[in-house]
């Protein structure tokens, strides 16, 4: 207690909310097992609840994509891109925060939801951004959004690009989507063991 002495209520409580704040941006321990992160971020489990509500979306679909695109980090950032490739020349693309969501299409999800302050670095807007995303693949491209393979090369491509086809010219890309499929069927059966405990 001695370490607290010199603090008012005031300031523990700061304190104390601060130490929270930094511990709800934090990636989850177990990243592998989406009981585990629920178990971890109960918040996140209410979002994920809020979304599959709004949106229609299954838990977890956007949940593997978001581990895809930033292992849940609430700050990810794509990397720096260098001129002559030595001098650094700003990013490779304006994507940012837990969603990877880019500006341009960040800006068109704030006008179609009326939604003028969330944040990309939030995961409970970044989450409801997914679903929105989702939403619009199945409108655009009659997309599943149980199909966790076709949602994410719309995610990743755009749903223009995915109409294109510009995907398959990619073999890393759709090795990727691969993976996000894999990884929806392992977090869609954890799930289902452990969703009524929560």
């Amino acid at each position: 207690m001695d370490t607290f002495r010199g603090l008012t209520k005031t300031g523990i409580s700061s304190l104390f909310f601060l130490l929270l704040a930094a511990c709800s941006t934090t990636p989850p321990a177990n990243p592998e097992n989406i009981c585990e992160i629920f178990r971890e971020k109960p918040s996140w489990h209410e979002a994920a609840l809020e979304t599959k509500e709004r949106w229609g979306v299954p838990v977890h679909v956007p949940m593997a994509i978001m581990y895809q695109e930033s292992t849940f980090r609430h700050d990810a950032r794509p990397p720096k891109d260098y001129l002559l490739g030595i001098i650094p020349w700003g990013r490779v693309s304006s994507a940012f925060g837990y969603a990877q969501a880019k500006d341009e299409v960040w800006s068109d999800y704030r006008k179609e939801t009326n939604r003028w302050s969330p944040d990309r670095d939030d995961f409970s807007d970044a989450l409801d951004f997914m679903g929105w995303y989702m939403s619009k693949a199945q409108k655009v491209n009659g997309v599943s959004k149980w199909d966790a393979y076709a949602q994410y090369l719309n995610y990743h491509e755009g749903w223009t690009g995915y109409r294109n086809g510009t995907y398959q010219s990619k073999r890393w890309l759709v090795n990727t989507a691969q993976k996000v499929k894999d990884r929806a069927s392992r977090y869609s059966a954890q799930y289902a063991a452990c969703s009524n405990r929560f």
